[in-house]
């Protein structure tokens, strides 16, 4: 069974899955309006509301109601500058977004989280993001789909050293491993807000890739 969000509140529209994502939302016909909070401005648009300033304070301000929420949010240690700075952001960020969204009225999450998540793991990306997901199904959310890419691919304001080396390697390595470029991941995650299934869904990389043709 299919829906059609009309009101959709978005998290991380100025990060390089998030640009392409709100592209997306804004150019989607049956698409009333986008809240999109950030820190900085993004583009203008008729159907676009874009609150700025620090989250999670800016989440308060945000107003409702909407239909289905998008988390693009997510960093790296060397930018966050410590394993402690990169857990505020990449778990308890997402996961006051994440209540803030169910206030709001929202019943459908879709969050990006990253290929390998598992709380038990031994290294410390990985286990966030498993950590993550495990603070996200405790919310109880009657339909929530974590999105787990490999590598992203594609031109970022912000050069990353470390995925701009292992670019070319992660396109030929087979299977969910290979890299998925943002624009393919952000049109998976329109797809998968499409669908009406109850419960939690899990989309490995290799999956995003085939839903984001």
């Amino acid at each position: 069974m299919y829906l059609t969000p009309q009101r959709i509140l978005l998290a991380g529209a100025t990060g390089l899955t998030g640009e392409h994502l709100l592209d997306r939302l804004l150019n989607e016909p049956t698409v009333h309006r986008v809240l999109a909070p950030s820190r900085r401005p993004v583009a203008k648009h008729p159907h676009l509301d874009n609150p700025q300033g620090e989250m999670p304070g800016l989440f308060a301000e945000l107003s409702g109601p909407i239909d289905i929420a998008f988390c693009c949010l997510g960093t790296t240690i060397k930018q966050a500058g410590s394993q402690e700075a990169f857990r505020a952001i990449d778990h308890d960020l997402v996961v006051a977004f994440a209540l803030r969204a169910r206030e709001l009225g929202a019943r459908h999450f879709l969050v990006i989280s990253a290929l390998g998540a598992d709380p038990r793991s031994t290294v410390f990306y990985n286990r966030i993001k498993g950590e993550l997901e495990e603070s996200l199904k405790a919310q109880s959310w009657p339909q929530l789909t974590i999105a787990r890419p490999s590598l992203l691919l594609g031109e970022r304001a912000e050069q990353r050293i470390g995925e701009k080396l292992a670019a070319p390697l992660a396109r030929l390595i087979p299977g969910k491993y290979r890299g998925i470029q943002a624009c393919t991941l952000a049109r998976a995650l329109w797809r998968l807000a499409l669908e009406e299934q109850d419960g939690v869904r899990v989309v490995e990389s290799d999956e995003l890739r085939k839903l984001g043709r």
